[in-house]
């Protein structure tokens, strides 16, 4: 990778510009892809200041394009899932279902133990949201429960297993990265995991109590004989191909296809199909026509993240940061904020794993151990791109469960609690290991 050598002033410059672009769009509703497009032009022309030739610059950034194609082609792949879902039927069975085997009155604790369940055993948050969340959320509506608080509980325990599966690709990630094996890295999260884990049971049982225990059900028995079981095809299509580690791709292309075809032999016209594939439907949402300003913004990101990595931009001044540190909690400190830094401007879950890993990994193996990067990684890194509004992964998250993040945020308590706990955790260690070192000088 080459060294261009950027100033302090001119990546203060690029992060201003990029976060001011995206703030804006978010508070002010307006497409991403326009408030982010001032940082790109922005690094843009670093670009060519820097001597880079437009050749390689349009090279980078269709590299970087390229990168995220799977992502772009799974959001376009969601905008057709609800809609074709909805026309089948299977939504509305799905529902039944759900109001016959979940207790109204533990319903949000139930739903963040499904979603734990699932994620640990797809490690994906993404292929859990969409397997569970629909029929979840569907039946959340239906019982007249918030449904902030369910997406906050589902997306809790979906990025459970997504941090911690060892079927997770970021979890394998940050073991590559940090060079840590994945038994020992499972292990270094394990006590924050188990008390993030107990902490937000605690939470959702809360919720449960103070709304979802007033509930009283009207709903009567469900009769297995007025159910259509070929209306099941669709999510069963999609949750095997996700449990046989099929690509997500086909697993979604493969779901909406099923019920597209369900949906046919049922009565609905092709042009009514068609119609609602591009314009979603009224109150559920889905359509191309609501997703593709975001597919819009995630090639641009793409294109973004593939230069600012070229670039070398970030990562000579997370070097030097390190290098006043003292203390085991002021560490855990430094590294929380630059990978919340990298993770705001990064737009994805990739490169604030790979950037923070190899940044930070000399300093934290030679002072404390790579396990205590692990852990502290494991308990921000993972989790920021989560709770960014225009990070990839928070916006497929959103899409999925079609709710926006800034509304489901505060109930998605694994998501915020973990960083904090990296925090106590460090500074109990560092106590600890003062009253050791006193008690063996003394």
């Amino acid at each position: 990778m080459d060294s261009y050598n950027f100033s302090v002033k001119q990546v203060l410059c690029l992060i201003i510009i990029t976060l001011s672009g995206v703030v804006w769009s978010v508070i002010f509703h307006h497409p991403l892809v326009i408030g982010f497009l001032p940082g790109f032009l922005v690094l843009v022309l670093l670009s060519i200041m820097k001597k880079m030739t437009l050749k390689k610059l349009i090279h980078i950034s269709l590299k970087g394009v390229n990168k995220t194609r799977i992502v772009i082609l799974i959001l376009f792949l969601v905008s057709f899932l609800l809609p074709s879902w909805y026309l089948s039927g299977t939504i509305d069975q799905m529902v039944l279902v759900a109001l016959h085997f979940i207790l109204p009155q533990h319903f949000f604790v139930l739903s963040f133990i499904v979603a734990l369940g699932f994620s640990m055993l797809l490690g994906t948050t993404v292929g859990t949201l969409s397997a569970i969340g629909v029929p979840i959320l569907g039946t959340a509506i239906v019982l007249h429960l918030p449904v902030e608080i369910v997406a906050g509980a589902l997306v809790s325990g979906a990025f459970v297993g997504d941090r911690t599966s060892p079927f997770s690709s970021s979890h394998q990630l940050l073991s590559h990265t940090v060079e840590v094996p994945v038994k020992r890295q499972w292990k270094a999260m394990l006590l924050s995991t188990l008390i993030a884990i107990t902490i937000c049971l605690c939470f959702y049982g809360v919720f449960d109590f103070f709304v979802a225990g007033k509930l009283t059900l009207n709903s009567k028995p469900i009769h297995w004989t007025d159910l259509s079981w070929i209306k099941f095809i669709p999510p069963l299509v999609l949750i095997l191909f996700v449990l046989f580690r099929i690509s997500i791709v086909y697993a979604f292309l493969s779901s909406i296809l099923s019920a597209a075809v369900i949906a046919f032999l049922d009565g609905s016209s092709l042009p009514k199909i068609a119609a609602d594939f591009w314009y979603g439907i009224n109150g559920l949402g889905g359509g191309f026509l609501r997703m593709y300003e975001l597919l819009l913004f995630l090639a641009l990101a793409g294109a973004y993240n593939g230069l600012l990595e070229e670039l070398n931009v970030i990562q000579p001044y997370l070097d030097k940061w390190l290098q006043t540190s003292r203390s085991l909690l002021g560490d855990t400190f430094k590294t929380l904020a630059a990978t919340l830094l990298i993770s705001f401007i990064a737009a994805n879950q990739t490169l604030p794993i790979i950037l923070t890993g190899r940044s930070f990994l000399p300093h934290w193996a030679s002072k404390y151990g790579k396990e205590e990067l692990v852990r502290v990684m494991g308990d921000t890194t993972m989790l920021f791109p989560g709770m960014v509004p225009w990070s990839v992964l928070a916006i497929m998250c959103s899409t999925i469960v079609g709710i926006p993040l800034l509304n489901y945020l505060p109930y998605a308590l694994f998501l915020w609690i973990l960083p904090l706990l990296t925090l106590v955790i460090s500074f109990v260690k560092q106590v600890r290991h003062s009253k050791i070192k006193r008690t063996a000088t003394a």
